[in-house]
């Protein structure tokens, strides 16, 4: 602990066991610690007092355990990490200085000491609620970019399908579709989600899929003469349902496949010969690749939010004791648009 250094109460969220099928609140603690507010003398370290926090569905597959390089599992008995938006407290880094604000990977807690803050980056423009860096601005909307415009390469009145449309990436993914002049439907758990899709995005329609006996028919029912572009974040039923909906030369940007997650035993594909007949081109993706162009997302993005061109819906969860039900409810359906957790307004 470095000399003569305040040392605070650090209230964090900690992941008991690794998880095993849907995770529970009670897979995760809510303790205080305590940190001191200042970096060791001579560390490259940063300390950042937390204001947003980011719940994501990928986070479900660290808090198993797997050897996955790029999504290492968290560790039993610390708290977890996701991405979030944090004030520099103390610095010994020479790019970063008390008060910069920042968004990357940070602990869910008050207060993170960041050894290697070479991945975040610095907040410059701050004229948007800084929320928005959980989100458009961050992570998701870098998600919705690269999976849209660079992998799937639209084009003017193409059929674009979007499933978890209403979420973190889903609804920035409509609108961006919207104004490439492309026609839009997507799909999303409740009648009030839907209808989010068509009155606040402006998707040409969608449809709860919890209401649909055949999603091979709904799909036939919204895109008569097929779909150019899916946007994926399902998979199991829905993919093979969409891959027999899919036209000639279709693409599909697989960024997460949810159904999936909390399953002991995943589901099989069984349409994957509509690749080949079809040539459809599927293509995964992780974000962290596209991190070097975001510069490039923040010159095309900032203008949509400032013009109102682009909206953007959020379900923010108060407090960190809060944070455990928020991010499980994630694989409910319970947010209703992207889900965050406030830890302080500061």
């Amino acid at each position: 602990m470095a000399a003569n250094s305040e040392v605070v109460s650090n209230k964090q969220v900690i992941l008991k066991n690794y998880v095993e099928g849907f995770p529970k609140e009670t897979d995760m603690l809510v303790k205080a610690s305590s940190i001191s507010l200042k970096v060791e003398e001579g560390s490259n370290a940063i300390l950042v007092k937390n204001l947003y926090l980011s719940c994501d569905p990928y986070m479900r597959a660290r808090m198993s355990f797997n050897q996955d390089p790029y999504f290492s599992s968290f560790t039993p008995g610390s708290p977890i990490e996701g991405f979030g938006v944090a004030k520099v407290v103390d610095s010994g880094h020479p790019e970063f200085k008390k008060g910069d604000l920042v968004w990357g990977t940070t602990g869910w807690e008050e207060y993170s000491l960041i050894k290697n803050p070479q991945g975040l980056f610095k907040i410059h423009h701050t004229d948007v609620p800084l929320s928005y860096y959980t989100g458009i601005l961050g992570m998701p909307g870098m998600t919705a970019w690269a999976g849209f415009y660079e992998i799937c390469a639209p084009k003017k009145g193409e059929y674009i399908y979007v499933s978890a449309a209403s979420g973190a990436v889903g609804q920035l993914v409509g609108q961006f579709a919207k104004l490439m002049g492309c026609y839009v439907v997507g799909s999303a758990g409740s009648r009030e989600k839907v209808e989010l899709l068509k009155n606040k995005f402006g998707f040409d329609d969608a449809f709860n899929y919890k209401e649909e006996n055949d999603l091979d028919a709904a799909l036939k029912r919204c895109f008569p003469e097929g779909i150019d572009i899916y946007f994926e974040h399902v998979g199991g039923k829905m993919l093979d349902a969409v891959l027999l909906n899919m036209r000639l030369h279709g693409r599909i940007a697989a960024c997460g496949m949810i159904s999936q997650y909390n399953l002991s035993q995943p589901e099989g594909v069984h349409n994957l010969m509509n690749v080949v007949y079809k040539r459809i081109r599927m293509e995964g993706f992780v974000v962290f690749d596209y991190f070097p162009q975001y510069s490039r997302f923040l010159d095309a993005v900032l203008p949509y939010i400032r013009e109102g061109k682009v909206v953007y819906v959020e379900d923010v969860a108060d407090g960190l004791e809060n944070a455990p039900a928020a991010l499980v409810g994630l694989f409910s359906g319970r947010n209703v648009g992207k889900q965050l957790v406030v830890v302080s307004r500061e």
